[in-house]
């Protein structure tokens, strides 16, 4: 079983207000690529991955009367994908939604938000952050998507998320842009502790759990991570939880390992004023201690560092072509 995350850059600008396809000549959100463009290389990279299941970050929204459901629906369609059934959570106020795109032959999937004495991902979450003695209160604007699967391997749990960005975006000159970088990585963090204290949760009731898609963190990515002593991937990883209660992807173990050497990576940006491309690793799949004994394969599919990818030219150029992200997948057997 193939269980995958695609963090999918401007999906929601591929699609009209019902729903539909504009494959045309238009342009996308994406630098000097059409809508025809984006969306052929889509689906090529989703006809390749060929997942049972496909955690869709930054999906199709279903904000001011767009439908984000049928959206993704019709793109399945198109694509003529068996991952063709849609499940999403809490919708939200952006324009970028979290759903779970599965294969209904092989796979049930339910929105399952239970109550576990932890605030569901939709209410707030109170937390001091800066030992004020005051509790700030932490809401996510794109809440986690909390999935219960029934599976050719049993039963799972599933959590979806999309953490905050830390980038300073709308800095005026250098000091707002640390401001507001240092603000960002605590609003980052307190997610992030909100998302393990859930995730502990359901790991102590036993069930086999993954965790997927974009924390927005890795070690190292920005100067003020040694102010809060440890990242937001080393919190939602249970670094420090007893053996049970890890969860555990090797490209985060391999990144946390050591911090001087070369890491994975699974997203790639163009510094417009540098004249250069920025590589990170930000899109994950954890798994609980049960199921990394099932783990037969973890891929970045990434279009230059992974041989396969390189040496299909037209899956490579599709990659490049459909998102600044790179799909992350997992085989279970």
């Amino acid at each position: 079983m193939r269980i995958a995350t695609y963090n999918v850059e401007w999906f929601h600008t591929l699609f009209d207000d019902a729903g539909g396809l504009l494959h045309d000549d238009g342009w996308s959100a994406r630098r000097d690529v059409t809508r025809a463009m984006q969306i052929d290389a889509l689906v090529r990279v989703f006809q390749a991955l060929d997942a049972d299941a496909v955690l869709v970050v930054e999906a199709p929204d279903c904000s001011r009367g767009r439908d984000g459901v049928a959206a993704l629906t019709g793109f399945a369609a198109h694509a003529g994908l068996r991952a063709r059934a849609v499940c999403m959570g809490f919708e939200n106020e952006t324009q970028q939604e979290i759903m779970l795109l599965y294969d209904p032959d092989v796979i049930t999937a339910r929105h399952d938000p239970t109550a576990l004495g932890v605030p569901l991902f939709n209410t707030e979450f109170r937390i001091d952050l800066d030992i004020d003695a005051t509790e700030d209160v932490v809401r996510f604007s794109k809440p986690p998507l909390e999935v219960a699967l029934s599976t050719p391997i049993g039963d799972l749990r599933l959590i979806g998320a999309h953490v905050k960005s830390k980038a300073p975006h709308g800095a005026r000159d250098e000091a707002h842009a640390m401001r507001l970088a240092i603000a960002n990585r605590r609003k980052q963090l307190a997610q992030c502790i909100w998302l393990r204290r859930r995730i502990e949760a359901h790991l102590a009731e036993g069930t086999p759990m993954i965790v997927a898609g974009d924390l927005n963190d890795g070690p190292g990515l920005d100067e003020y991570e040694a102010l809060f002593g440890r990242s937001g991937l080393e919190i939602v990883l249970g670094s420090e939880a007893e053996s049970a209660l890890r969860l555990y992807d090797p490209h985060a173990a391999r990144a946390l390992q050591s911090r001087v050497s070369a890491a994975p990576t699974t997203a790639r940006f163009l510094l417009r004023h540098e004249g250069r491309y920025l590589q990170a690793l930000l899109d994950y799949v954890m798994v609980s201690p049960d199921l990394r004994a099932r783990a037969e394969r973890w891929h970045i599919w990434h279009p230059f560092d992974d041989p396969a990818c390189w040496g299909d030219p037209a899956l490579r150029d599709a990659l490049l072509t459909a998102s600044d992200h790179f799909p992350v997948s997992l085989d279970l057997t």
